[in-house]
């Protein structure tokens, strides 16, 4: 992290928003800076060693699409976004623009505060990739390309493992239909959304069994999540 605590770069032109943010996230022990629109967001970002942005997508002098493609030009900071939109679209667009998550106004604290831990992980991951990967009873080693669930060892085809691979990679972050599409059955595939569903139900057949926790969890209309439990850690 930049400091002590994680520095986190608010954008909303809601000043209600904002205070309401900065009394539910200070007392967890986040460090907040606050922008009211893009331009200013932009500022921030250059000059303050941040480690993750709340994003309102919309800005009144450029929409947040355009603050997250400049982001990650140079940039790999996790990105929360904040929308009222409840269009599925602009929720795809921002993902595929590199949102790692995103929640909807009006908005439940306790869920934003563990979303936004979430892409503090994913962000500490993209840093450097380790060999093992572990959340919850499910490891996965990704040199040897075994998969255990607690101690037994788990069976994959080569396209379940593909698509695990790339849940992993991305872990606590929505992957959307068409990134999981192109990963597993390349280009051509990116409208043959039934196939993702079909080899997802395979692939929850053997990794979540009857009484185990969800794993793979279902953002409808738009992908899926690898949940990364606390103390799933990496090794």
């Amino acid at each position: 992290m930049a400091g002590k605590f994680p520095k986190i770069l608010i954008v909303d032109d809601e000043p209600q928003i904002r205070r309401f943010l900065r009394t539910g996230l200070q007392p967890h022990g986040y460090e907040l800076v606050e922008a009211g629109n893009g331009g200013e967001a932009l500022k921030l970002f250059a000059k303050e060693k941040l480690d993750a942005i709340v994003l309102d997508l919309g800005l009144p002098d450029q929409d947040g699409f355009a603050v997250i493609e400049q982001v990650r030009a140079t940039s790999l900071i996790p990105i929360l976004v904040l929308s009222a939109r409840s269009d599925v679209d602009g929720k795809v667009r921002a993902l595929e623009l590199g949102a790692d998550d995103y929640v909807t106004k009006p908005f439940d604290m306790a869920e934003l505060l563990a979303r936004l831990r979430a892409a503090l992980r994913h962000g500490l991951q993209s840093a450097g990739e380790a060999p093992v990967f572990h959340t919850g009873r499910l490891s996965v080693d990704l040199v040897n390309r075994h998969v255990h669930l607690a101690d037994v060892e788990v069976h994959l085809s080569p396209k379940e493992y593909s698509l695990l691979r790339f849940l992993v990679a991305h872990a606590g972050k929505v992957a959307t239909h068409q990134q999981l599409l192109q990963e597993v059955w390349g280009p051509a595939h990116l409208e043959d959304v039934q196939y993702l569903r079909v080899l997802m139900r395979q692939l929850r057949q053997k990794l979540e069994p009857k009484g185990e926790m969800n794993l793979l969890i279902t953002e409808a209309g738009i992908g899926y999540r690898l949940l990364v439990v606390p103390g799933g850690t990496e090794a």
